[in-house]
């Protein structure tokens, strides 16, 4: 996502937070789950990342995240930010 001109803030690159947690998910059938199988419930170690990106760059945000991501269906969210 930074190589798609996420992650700047002012004259800083590459920036982002990141939190430990544990994410749940149950595949149903014909899905090819990267960690655990189909069919069953299963709870795996992740990383939540949140960074910055402008916003005539979020669909190449997006479309790099899901080229790097292993998960068939990554989660993510875009939030609109309002300098107040």
């Amino acid at each position: 996502m930074f190589g798609a001109g996420g992650g700047r803030i002012g004259a800083y690159e590459r920036c982002s937070w990141y939190a430990a947690g544990t994410g749940t998910f149950f595949g149903a059938e014909g899905t090819a789950p990267a960690l655990g199988e189909s069919g069953r419930e299963e709870r795996v170690a992740e990383l939540r990342v949140e960074t910055v990106v402008p916003e005539d760059r979020i669909r190449d945000a997006i479309v790099a995240l899901r080229l790097a991501h292993p998960y068939e269906e990554p989660a993510y969210d875009v939030y609109p930010l309002v300098d107040a």
